[in-house]
Order: structure tokens, then C-alpha cells, then sequence
């Protein structure tokens, strides 16, 4: 079985700057560290990969959320795409050396980016979370259902605590995506760890 992925996403609250730190301190349990930077410019985000290499998280390690011109001039490993990004074909075809990651909310959307040749899904919210306010949570069912109908990997995100990742593992997903979770721990690098040790003990299951 493949090893369970971890992956932290930036949440737009710190500066560039303390999440490069943050990263740099908790990379060597994470699969890949995106910047999710809505409200920043093509520069800002710019620098910010540099300020991830500069505190020592590998390039492979990197995703860059939307922006794909960012990702392919850095050289990182690859891209998360939205439903108002272009589709992973095209993005596929131009560069075929990114992995795409494409967020779903259906079974029909996630069928479909799988068609278009993303390479992993990400989906949620699976349970309640602050970032999300007002918002249903899709749930453990939602997520047996999603994983169940595609072949690619599915990162489950949205209120996964630590105590929750048993139930997603067993729901088929091949690894979780945390914002709150370790950038807003105390001991973010500990925190980044017990997720790790926690997804590890499903690897061999």
C-alpha cells in the first residue's frame, strides 16, 4: 500500500514569513506544503516559495494553489487547481511534469477530474470546521462514497483532528490535508508528527 500523505495548506491569517518557518520545522513529516494565498499578488507568493527554500523545505515538497505559471517558473512539484482554474487537461498537456491536485465536491466532479488526468483529489469538508462556518459537513458516508468511485488518491480536509484520522483512513482516503490542526498548535512540528505517526500505523493496513 502506498504511504498515507499529509498535506498542509497555508490559511492566509500568517505572514509568508511564519509559515515558511512553520514549514521548515514540520516538512520532514509532511508530503507537501501548499500555499494557498488568495489575497496575494503573483510577487508575494513568489517570495514566499523562496522563503520555503530558504528555510529548508525541499521543492518536491511544494504546491502552489492556483497559480501555475508560479509553480512552473519555481520549479515545484505541482498545483492545486479549483473549480475557476484551468482544467487539469490543459494544465496536463502544457506540463506534464506537475502533479495536479484538483479540490472535488461531487462524485460527478471528482469522476470527471479524473478523466481530465488530475492526479489526486482533494475533498471536504469531512467534519465541522471554523473555516468553513454555517457549512454542512459532507462527512464520513460522502467520503466512502467519493474514494469508492475513482481510482486516484483522495485527500480528505476540513476538521480532521487527530483523534478523527482513524475514521478516514478506515473510509479509504489515501491521506488528510490540515490547516488549524499544525499551524495553529502550540508545538506545530509535534503536532505535524503525531499526524504523521497516526498515518503511518495505516500504511501496512
Amino acid at each position: 500500500m502506498r504511504a498515507r500523505e499529509l498535506h498542509v495548506i497555508s490559511n492566509g491569517r500568517k505572514t509568508l514569513r511564519e509559515f515558511a518557518e512553520i514549514a521548515g520545522l514540520i516538512h520532514p513529516f509532511v508530503t507537501a506544503i501548499h500555499i494557498r494565498e488568495k489575497a496575494r499578488d503573483a510577487k508575494e507568493i513568489w517570495e514566499g516559495v523562496q522563503l520555503l527554500t530558504q528555510f529548508g523545505v525541499p521543492a518536491e515538497k511544494i504546491y502552489i494553489n492556483d497559480r501555475i505559471d508560479i509553480a512552473v517558473a519555481a520549479r515545484v512539484k505541482g498545483v492545486q487547481l479549483a473549480y475557476h482554474s484551468l482544467e487539469p487537461r490543459w494544465v496536463k498537456t502544457a506540463f506534464p511534469g506537475l502533479r495536479i491536485g484538483r479540490s472535488a465536491h461531487a462524485l460527478e466532479e471528482a469522476i470527471e477530474m479524473e478523466q481530465q488526468g488530475a492526479d489526486f483529489l482533494i475533498y471536504g469538508h469531512i467534519f465541522p470546521t471554523g473555516s468553513k462556518p454555517g457549512l454542512q459537513a459532507r462527512g464520513i458516508k460522502a467520503l466512502v462514497h467519493l474514494v469508492q468511485g475513482v481510482s486516484i488518491p483522495v485527500i480528505a480536509i476540513g476538521g480532521i483532528h487527530l483523534e478523527y484520522v482513524p475514521a478516514v483512513m478506515e473510509a479509504g482516503a489515501a491521506g488528510i490535508a490540515v490547516m488549524s490542526g499544525i499551524l495553529d498548535a502550540g508545538d506545530p512540528r509535534l503536532a505535524a508528527q503525531r499526524y504523521f505517526e497516526a498515518l503511518h500505523e495505516w500504511e501496512t493496513k
